[in-house]
């Protein structure tokens, strides 16, 4: 989808929003805020779809794109393995390889989609489906973000460095690692970053701080986007920066003006931010391409 100019959706709304899509607030009572703020249920009606992530707009990068190949796998690691989506450059390589972690919405054709962006740009690629053990992602992403809801932290961050293990070792990668996550899987990023010390680098979209005391662990380069207006994220970005500087961790931290939650996520109109994601997806890749060189 291409915008000539952003929606014009009202704080508040974003904000109900923000408030639903984590738990704060079930379906029924987003919607009858929704409906109070916009005066009726048929207003809210029509401002939900620029709101909420969608898929008409998700692909980008066709998986016919003469620059990669893309197929689901299956990756080594839980109880009974675990499934995701690989793209792959075209050439022998040896490349980079990138993990990519998607939102509390499971593995969705957006997230597959940046799997492909990494790839034409010659990185390998693996966006892992973190609900796999618990029979994949579904179609209703409300049902997925209940399913995310019961997942063992321990057990995904586990799955998370068995899928990075498995990109090491991968006969087109080169061995070095990188991690790129979106809100929950922005929190992965950081958790992932405290855990392997054999990460080369990762790039954290507004996600939430571990303790502050993992920082001295870290290895990785860090690349930090936050969106000025996410206040609940924000709130506990100062204590993680501070850590990481203490601890000589080498990372960079930006906040993007005006943006909100979610501003690197194309499919939702009102929160994504076209010049922001583009210099953050630019910040990315010159991350990658310098720590993952091999």
């Amino acid at each position: 989808m291409t915008l000539d100019r952003k929606p014009d959706v009202p704080q508040a709304a974003i904000d109900l929003y923000d408030a639903y899509a984590h738990k704060t607030l079930d379906r029924r009572a987003f919607l009858d805020g929704l409906a109070t703020l916009t005066g009726s249920a048929a207003a809210a009606a029509a401002l939900l779809p620029l709101i909420e992530p969608g898929s008409a707009s998700a692909q980008t990068i066709g998986e016919d794109d003469a620059r990669l190949s893309a197929a689901r796998v299956s990756v080594p690691g839980g109880q009974h393995g675990l499934e995701g989506y690989l793209a792959v450059p075209a050439g022998e390589g040896p490349f980079g390889a990138v993990l990519v972690v998607h939102e509390n919405r499971g593995l969705n054709p957006h997230i597959e989609d940046i799997a492909r962006r990494f790839a034409a740009e010659g990185f390998l690629a693996l966006a892992l489906d973190f609900l796999s053990p618990a029979g994949g992602t579904p179609q209703d992403p409300d049902q997925a973000r209940e399913m995310i809801g019961t997942l063992s932290a321990d057990d995904t961050l586990a799955n998370a460095l068995a899928a990075l293990e498995w990109l090491r070792t991968h006969p087109q990668g080169n061995g070095r690692t990188g991690i790129i996550g979106f809100c929950w899987g922005g929190s992965m990023v950081n958790r992932v970053a405290v855990a392997d010390a054999q990460l080369d680098a990762g790039s954290m979209f507004y996600g939430s701080a571990p303790d502050a005391s993992g920082a001295s662990a870290i290895e990785a380069r860090l690349l930090l986007n936050y969106g000025e207006l996410d206040e609940r994220i924000n709130a506990g970005m100062p204590a993680w920066t501070e850590a990481l500087e203490a601890a000589g961790v080498d990372f960079q931290s930006f906040v993007y003006p005006g943006t909100q939650h979610a501003f690197f996520n194309d499919t939702s109109p009102a929160r994504y931010d076209a010049d922001a994601a583009a210099l953050a997806w630019q910040r990315t890749l010159t991350l990658f391409r310098d720590a993952l060189a091999g």
